[in-house]
């Protein structure tokens, strides 16, 4: 395993989409460990392929119930349910963090590492995860649904609003 450099924004593979993995072999496994190094190494809740360069529809999850990282290739959105605000960062922009609206539950399909098909499903940051580390597959970040980058104030207030709560 290694450690791989995490792209910032304004580099162009954030913004192309991903083309779907077809060789289920030691490459792609060893780029799903590497980017699991990667993920723990920089305390993230995700990491997409297009994040360490590599354009291909890979991306991990934080389980936040088990607390594993769950391996999604060529993952699709089954199916959303209800509705959250909260804050919102990414390893790709680091130190900004912007309030985001996302689905309160998401279900997803995926291939695991051998290209066996499961369905996930997560509540909370895993379906925040799910819906950003996806969207990345498709050239996308979260910095298209926010209105501005809150200060460090306002992410002090709000992590200490949610501690009290």
């Amino acid at each position: 395993m290694a450690l791989r450099k995490i792209v910032e924004q304004g580099e162009d593979c954030l913004t192309k989409v991903c083309r779907p993995v077809t060789a289920f072999n030691g490459r792609l496994h060893q780029l799903l460990d590497d980017m699991a190094e990667t993920l723990a190494e920089a305390n993230g809740a995700g990491l997409a392929a297009p994040q360490v360069g590599v354009l291909r529809r890979v991306c991990l999850v934080l389980d936040e119930e088990t607390e594993e990282y769950l391996e999604l290739i060529n993952p699709e959105i089954l199916s959303q349910e209800g509705q959250q605000t909260g804050l919102e960062g990414c390893l790709s922009v680091p130190g900004k963090w912007g309030m985001v609206t996302r689905p309160a539950k998401v279900r997803v399909r995926a291939q695991d590492r051998y290209g066996d098909w499961f369905e996930a499903e997560g509540t909370e940051l895993t379906a925040r995860a799910f819906c950003h580390e996806i969207e990345h597959l498709d050239g996308h970040m979260y910095t298209e649904h926010i209105d501005r980058f809150l200060t460090d104030e306002e992410v002090r207030e709000y992590l200490e609003d949610e501690e009290g709560e």
